[in-house]
């Protein structure tokens, strides 16, 4: 049985007329001959719609039952006992009841279509599981259903149902949607015209895509190779050098010509073009593409030039923009010996793709031309004085030797010849085969004893020989330093291994990066710089060596390894004015360079240095990230904590006050006689209110100075004797007991702080295990297995055996604001455990639950051991006062509130 197709009605907002749409289309199948049924359709209460169902056949919906309610829901299985040739089904991003056979309606749809039934169904653009979150920031509401993209791409036919955001809204108003009374706050909130623009463009834009993936399916099925050019497409050709960033803008500026389009930068790496990149501004251009909205690429490919044509062509390119140098002499003589620059060869390959050439003086080399890398000056020294010597020392040879014909000699200078070019490479081997051949006619070509040849045969053979010299010096040469090349690739690409695994192993990145640079290039410091973006441009923030590597103020000290540049000798220093100078400042971007000093890098460490700035620079951009994601975590926790105050101030300390105003008010009224009795009860009432309020904002202020960082315990040795009275201040004598054995030893703690640790867990137990004894036992610890950031640890257990609570809900019982089973609000505002947590671990000690045997919970407060040191407080530092020392005082003005210094 062949599978159904899927027809999907996309539009950009409900209301715009994807269902009106749908079942018009499902009216046109049915007046072809074709059986169509309503498998699952709403008409929202539009007349229009509801005329449009009255003429299909309908399968009734199932009715679900869902907390007290009767759903009605797609019945699959009557849609495929029926077996239509095609079903309509409204609302493709539905998400079934629980205990559905699927999940989701999308999932019921594809049960249909395998069952060769064709499908109509719709879909709104905010449904989309890729733009869910671009809707929720645009329209401020979250999508609740969502279809993954690709399912939705696996629709045979995608529809776009549009309407100007300006006639949607006249629909909203005109009442075809939702109802009389909701039209005002739709136009004020989610229609709003921005609103209603941009989904409009999100929908476009994701069916353009579509469209383009169609097309590329049709042009690779049926071999089509030529560009069609159905949207605006820039690709760049990077050479690897500064002058690529010259490019990006040039195809970034004829891409803001037209009205959208695709910017995409494409590097080539060739194997005799890799030494000419440079990893820093490769990168940088990579930032700077993304920055342009576009996209960058590396592809691998012998020659440039076709690389380039044939990626241009798979992304149906319209037009290309690559550089050409100018240049001369010899690189252009090489140039046009290998058949022109990349951008001339690519001009002649482009076909109906438009080329545009920039003209540019290459810093990085000429595209499409290798860098010669170079063999060493001892290795050239070397050869040239082999190219001296040696064709003399085997012509002495050749003169005790009793073959003297002129082949013989030929063969035999053409071996030393290839011996030269191996060391020194290609000059000296020319001149070793020009030296030679002089020798050769000197002493083995007729008359012997002159320059003179006799014989033309001769003539001949000579100049065969020195080609063939040439050639054979050439190709060796070529060959060496490919062979070089290809060592110091492998031995750069093993230290960059080596640089990963060891940033990785170490818990400073940037610092372990540092580490290594010292061991790889042999230097006695170096150090990463970063100063503030001024704004400059990155055109000057490729690799500066040699000179002035950057100006301007304000050059700040990021990490270092070994010495710093500059307290040193060295050719790394930081003057007072914020110039860095010297030979090894590798400028990574416009605000970030890496200086290593105690010795001058060779020019071949220089590629090697660059991909350490690279790296450097990833784990700096990491650290920021971390860094900034940290700051929006602690901003959105301080957002919660302060709606969560508001709400708590707003009712839970309305609540203590209106009982303490109820009171007053009682016993302040004229005319009014109460009992001694009844006064009692009214104070009391007073003074309970009261000891709430102050345990209430006691708490509030706690969690305030934990959230903000402004806890700062003065730790000395404390004993849990001296603690634990003062902490069950307030507690029924009854309720508790303490276990302590005679032996515990000294923790480290603020008295204050452990108190209130202390009686903020005792009080929750109470509350939570009602009808439950609550017992304080300890433990001597530095014994068993107790520690605490790997010290001995001593610890106490408030243990209760009240109903407990599940091991999923542990981590939640100590955020703030959180109620055991929504226990009501005049017990708390939940804050008990989160401050007890918190001000554990600002003493450096250690707050968690476990299951009581039995049943019920216990608490464990870990504390390390004293060391016998009290910590000195700092200037300005007052310890949290204790509960003891206070609690003559609680009712005495000034008043004292918990957990706040005295005023």
């Amino acid at each position: 049985m062949a599978r159904g197709t899927l027809r999907i009605f996309l539009g950009s907002a409900p209301g715009v007329g994807k269902t009106y749409a749908m079942l018009r289309e499902g009216h046109r199948l049915r007046e072809g001959g074709e059986d169509v049924v309503v498998a699952f359709a709403r008409d929202r209460g539009r007349s229009d719609t509801r005329a449009l169902l009255a003429g299909l056949e309908l399968i009734p919906a199932k009715r679900v039952p869902y907390q007290r309610l009767h759903l009605e829901e797609l019945d699959l299985d009557a849609v495929i006992r029926r077996g239509p040739a095609t079903a309509i089904v409204d609302d493709y991003a539905h998400a079934n009841p629980p205990d559905s056979p699927n999940a989701h309606r999308w999932e019921d749809v594809d049960e249909l279509l395998d069952a060769g039934i064709n499908v109509l169904t719709t879909l709104d653009i905010q449904h989309l599981a890729s733009l869910s979150d671009v809707v929720s920031a645009i329209t401020d509401v979250r999508p609740v259903e969502s279809v993954p993209d690709e399912i939705a791409r696996r629709a045979g036919q995608i529809q776009l149902v549009d309407i100007s955001p300006e006639l949607l809204r006249q629909r909203l108003a005109d009442g075809r949607i939702v109802a009389a009374d909701r039209v005002d706050a739709a136009l004020a909130n989610y229609y709003r015209p921005g609103n209603l623009a941009a989904l409009r463009e999100l929908a476009l834009l994701w069916l353009a895509d579509r469209v383009d993936e169609g097309l590329a399916r049709y042009r690779t099925g049926n071999g089509i190779e030529a560009s069609w050019p159905a949207r605006e497409r820039i690709v760049v050709g990077l050479p690897g050098g500064p002058e690529g960033e010259i490019l990006i803008r040039r195809g970034a500026r004829i891409l803001n010509r037209v009205n959208g389009g695709d910017l995409l930068a494409v590097h080539v790496r060739a194997a005799d073009t890799a030494a000419a990149e440079s990893p820093q501004e490769l990168e940088s251009q990579r930032r700077l593409v993304h920055d342009l909205g576009g996209s960058y690429h590396l592809v691998a490919g012998e020659d440039p030039a076709a690389a380039l044509l044939d990626f241009a062509r798979s992304v149906n390119a319209t037009q290309i923009v690559v550089g050409i140098p100018r240049s001369g002499g010899l690189a252009g003589l090489l140039a046009g010996l290998r058949g022109g620059h990349t951008g001339a060869r690519v001009v002649r390959g482009a076909g109906a793709i438009d080329v545009h050439i920039v003209s540019q003086q290459s810093e990085g080399g000429s595209p499409g031309v290798p860098r010669r890398r170079d063999l060493g000056r001892a290795r050239v020294t070397l050869g040239f004085l082999m190219a001296v010597l040696l064709p003399v020392l085997l012509q002495f040879l050749l003169a005790v030797s009793p073959d003297k014909n002129v082949a013989t000699a030929v063969l035999i200078q053409l071996t030393g010849s290839v011996a030269v070019a191996l060391v020194g490479g290609l000059w000296p081997a020319i001149l070793a085969a020009l030296w030679s051949s002089l020798l050769v006619n000197y002493f083995s070509t007729p008359p012997l004893g002159t320059l003179h040849i006799s014989d033309s045969r001769n003539v001949l053979t000579l100049l065969v020989f020195v080609g063939v010299s040439a050639a054979v010096a050439t190709v060796v040469d070529v060959s060496a330093r490919r062979s070089k090349e290809a060592a110091l690739a492998r031995a750069e690409a093993a230290t960059l291994a080596d640089l990963s695994r060891g940033a990785a192993g170490s818990e400073d990145t940037i610092a372990g990066l540092l580490q290594q640079a010292l061991d790889v290039f042999q230097v006695r410091g170096a150090a990463l710089l970063s100063r503030p973006d001024d704004g400059a441009s990155r055109a000057g923030a490729g690799a500066k060596t040699g000179a002035a590597a950057g100006q301007g103020e304000g050059w700040r000290l990021v990490a270092s390894a070994g010495e710093v540049p500059g307290s040193g000798p060295g050719s790394g220093e930081i003057p007072g004015n914020g110039i860095l100078h010297g030979d090894n400042v590798e400028q990574i971007d416009a605000t970030t360079c890496l200086v290593l000093s105690g010795r001058v890098l060779a020019a071949s460490d220089r590629r090697l240095l660059g991909a350490f700035g690279v790296h450097l620079l990833a784990q700096l951009e990491r650290r920021q990230l971390l860094a900034s994601r940290s700051e929006v975590l602690k901003l959105a926790e301080s957002n919660t904590m302060r709606t969560s105050i508001l709400r708590a101030v707003s009712h839970d300390l309305r609540t203590p006050l209106a009982g303490i105003k109820l009171a007053v008010g009682g016993l302040r009224q004229e005319g009014v006689r109460y009992t001694p009795e009844e006064e009692r009860e009214l104070l009391a009432t007073i003074e309970d209110c009261s000891d709430r309020l102050e345990v209430l904002v006691g708490n509030l202020l706690d969690m305030s100075r934990l959230t903000s960082d402004s806890i700062k315990p003065l730790l000395r040795p404390v004993r849990w004797y001296e603690v634990i009275p003062g902490g069950l201040h307030g507690i029924t004598p009854d309720r508790v007991r303490v276990e302590l054995p005679a032996n515990m030893p000294e923790v480290e703690a603020d008295e204050g702080m452990l108190e209130r640790v202390i009686a903020n867990i005792v009080e929750n137990a109470v509350k939570y295990a009602p009808g439950s004894d609550i017992v304080l036992a300890g433990s001597a610890g530095g014994l068993g297995p107790a520690t605490v950031s790997g010290r001995p640890a001593g610890e106490l257990r408030v243990i209760d055996h009240g109903t407990g609570i599940p091991a999923d809900r542990v981590v939640d019982m100590f955020r703030p604001f959180q109620r055991l089973d929504d226990a009501t609000q005049a017990t708390g505002v939940g804050l008990g455990l989160a401050v007890a947590k918190g001000f554990t671990e600002a003493m450096g000690g250690r707050l968690t639950a476990e299951a009581t045997p039995g049943g019920g919970l216990t608490m464990v407060i870990s504390l390390p051991l004293s060391s016998g040191i009290p910590f000195r407080a700092e200037p300005g530092q007052a310890p949290l006062q204790p509960q003891s020392e206070v609690i003559g005082r609680l009712h005495a003005p000034p008043l004292l509130a918990s957990g706040t210094d005295p005023v």
